[in-house]
């Protein structure tokens, strides 16, 4: 893989804020014409720099503004456990996130449902069913202050 130079950057930082960018657009913004601005995003993509492109959905219109952040203790530290945890989170449509922490607990976990009486059920009927985990900790969104699909790129 190439060092990325500050067109690269601003390549980058521009496709972040808006991914529907024309490549005609994004010369623009670069200061260079667009078939050396095409190739250089190209190879981004290739290179593995940009994974995806996607619409950010607002998840209040979409039903689902009530945001749980969920730190999860396995029952014991085996491959076994952690494997079935990982697998099934992979599947389950509310989790948009999930890290493997240090600490206190093995995962944290970020939950989108309707509301309250959505998250129980969610507790009970989707977490329940997962026979790795040993415990959970429930912590409830009151305000979203900042929330940025960018990552700072140097």
């Amino acid at each position: 893989m190439q060092q990325l130079d500050e067109t690269d950057i601003k390549i980058l930082k521009s496709l972040q804020r808006n991914a529907k960018l024309t490549t005609k657009e994004l010369a623009e913004i670069v200061n260079l014409s667009p078939t050396p601005v095409f190739e250089r995003q190209k190879r981004l993509e290739r290179e593995g720099y940009i994974k995806n492109y996607v619409a950010v959905v607002d998840p209040k219109k979409a039903g689902n503004g009530f945001i749980v952040l969920c730190n999860i203790r396995l029952k014991q530290h085996n491959k076994d456990y952690g494997l079935q945890f990982m697998k099934a989170i992979e599947e389950i449509d509310e989790i948009t996130d999930c890290y493997n922490t240090s600490g206190d607990y093995d995962f944290m976990i970020k939950i989108y449902v309707r509301d309250m009486d959505h998250y129980q059920d969610f507790v009970l009927n989707t977490l329940g069913v997962i026979d790795s985990i040993g415990s959970l900790h429930s912590i409830f969104v009151i305000g979203e202050i900042k929330n940025s699909h960018c990552v700072p790129v140097y």
